[in-house]
């Protein structure tokens, strides 16, 4: 036999795969009917937490989707079926509700811990493709995934209907949380350490250099005066009225143009030299935002406003890349 191996064989095995599992999401999609909401409608009526529980590849995607719920303002926990049946099952309330996920829905392990959420008073919500089993007969509400056959050629690796499982945890979860109006910010909250959090709690007012530091002139000023200002406050300088509204920016390039067409130009009125449209920001802006408009206008320094509309700050690429929300 030969070691080679033609790699169109495997792109043919990837498109096959990929394609039964596409087939499997929208087989997903039409099966599901009012028993989706009837999932929601039970979660959001219980004052407890969403246990999530299953057995091997279940079990795994069952740990994703209570993850997926805690993060998005769900109440949730993971409980493995084999451990709950040594003691892990002291953490299911009676307030709780209780996903269980099985494509067979006749695990051995999980099927022993249902009289015990009976006897709790814990409902529970199965996902399943058997809705003859006993998981289903044994489920307040029974959402059917629909997956008879694995994209695995042996009908064994459980791939497609743990596809399936995953898409419609994430389904459950999006429900809830528009159910509950999460916000961004619910979310930055639950998140605070990492890029994922700072990109959602830190805004421009907390990064922006104030008073002493903020480099501006009057509209009635010379290039000098400006020139000295850019060159002791990082390299932008607003030109402002008495009210303190931006009338213009000059920044590093206006500067270097100015200085490819003269080299006598400390006696140019800066408004002869100052761009008067320039890219401003506001200071309840979150910073992610602020970069990611410096990036689109290449620019490395914004003046900030108030809701007044006066300059009362700047804010440098350096300071949002220093907060490290990347």
């Amino acid at each position: 036999m030969s070691d080679k191996t033609n790699p169109d064989d495997s792109l043919d095995v990837a498109y096959r795969v990929i394609d039964q599992e596409i087939e499997a999401l929208k087989k997903l999609r039409r099966s599901l009917d009012e028993n989706f909401q009837k999932a929601v409608e039970l979660i959001l009526s219980r004052p407890g937490r969403v246990i999530v529980t299953g057995l091997g590849k279940s079990g795994a995607i069952g740990r994703k989707i209570a993850a997926t719920m805690a993060s998005t303002g769900t109440a949730s926990y993971f409980l493995h079926a084999s451990e709950g049946l040594h003691g892990d099952l002291g953490i299911v309330h009676k307030d709780d509700v209780v996903i269980c996920l099985s494509k067979s829905g006749n695990t051995d392990e999980l099927n022993v811990l249902l009289p015990v959420f009976h006897k709790l008073g814990v409902p529970i919500i199965a996902i399943t493709s058997n809705l003859d089993s006993v998981l289903a007969k044994h489920s307040q509400v029974v959402l059917n995934i629909g997956v008879r056959e694995e994209a695995c050629p042996h009908d064994l690796a459980p791939t497609s209907s743990t596809t399936a499982m995953v898409v419609l945890g994430d389904a459950l979860s999006i429900a809830l949380l528009e159910k509950r109006h999460f916000t961004r910010e619910d979310f930055a909250f639950l998140h605070p350490a990492g890029s994922l959090g700072r990109r959602l709690l830190i805004r421009v007012d907390d990064l922006m250099e104030t008073g002493e530091r903020v480099p501006y002139v009057a509209p009635e000023a010379k290039m000098k005066e400006a020139v000295l200002q850019m060159a002791s406050k990082r390299g932008i300088c607003m030109v402002v009225n008495p009210q303190m509204r931006i009338l213009g920016v000059i920044t590093t390039g206006d500067l270097n143009r100015l200085v490819e067409r003269t080299e006598h130009f400390f006696h140019i009125p800066v408004t002869e030299v100052m761009n008067p449209n320039p890219k401003i920001i506001r200071s309840k802006t979150l910073a992610y935002t602020a970069y990611k408009k410096m990036e689109e206008y290449r620019i490395i320094a914004m003046p900030v406003i108030d809701e007044d509309e006066k300059l009362i700050g700047v804010i440098h690429l350096h300071d949002i890349m220093r907060a490290g929300i990347f």
